[in-house]
């Protein structure tokens, strides 16, 4: 009999410290939201040599601790980059892009030291090349400072293009033939 009073005296206490004793969540979850931030002018026309274009839909959106505005993920730019090949004899193959954030004073706004340099590739097959007359698309997602978000901070953005034109020439090739009696 002592040793069942035990046995159950134990399992009481496993029980207790099981449920009993257990961390309950407040009953609240953590809500995050987008915080959007507008880009004034939205849409651009952008040219770099024989390369012209177009950056529409540009916003910065981080994410936010409803409430708090405690940041859970830092600011992103966001947008569509459409390049276009305005030559009538180069092709353009498209390299990559950088972005650069510059100041009020001209001088480039630093991104956070763990934030990666907001940087384009153009790694789609197909769409790093552009023919005379030829157009691409690219959506933007890159990091965005912090410091930018300030009122008055941020005077402009730069993207710099790199590409290698090559020549683009056609030539068209006649050839005498015949068609033989069919058997």
């Amino acid at each position: 009999m002592s040793r069942w009073i035990g046995l159950t005296i134990a399992a009481g206490a496993v029980a207790a410290m099981t449920l009993g004793c257990s961390q309950q969540g407040s009953g609240t979850a953590v809500v995050i939201e987008d915080k959007v931030y507008t880009v004034t002018p939205a849409s651009v026309n952008v040219k770099a040599g024989i390369v012209t274009g177009e950056v529409t839909e540009l916003k910065v959106t981080e994410r936010v601790e409803k409430g708090s505005d405690r940041v859970v993920s830092p600011a992103k730019l966001t947008g569509t980059l459409k390049l276009k090949n305005t030559s009538a004899n180069q092709t353009v193959r498209l390299v990559a892009g950088k972005i650069q954030y510059i100041d009020a004073q001209g001088q480039v706004i630093k991104l956070e030291e763990s934030r990666t340099d907001p940087t384009i590739k153009f790694a789609t097959y197909g769409s790093e090349r552009l023919d005379p007359g030829q157009d691409a698309t690219q959506s933007l997602d890159v990091d965005f400072p912090a410091a930018a978000l300030k009122a008055k901070k941020l005077k402009e953005i730069r993207l710099e293009l790199a590409y290698i034109p090559s020549p683009f020439k056609e030539e068209t090739v006649n050839f005498t033939v015949s068609i033989g009696a069919g058997k």
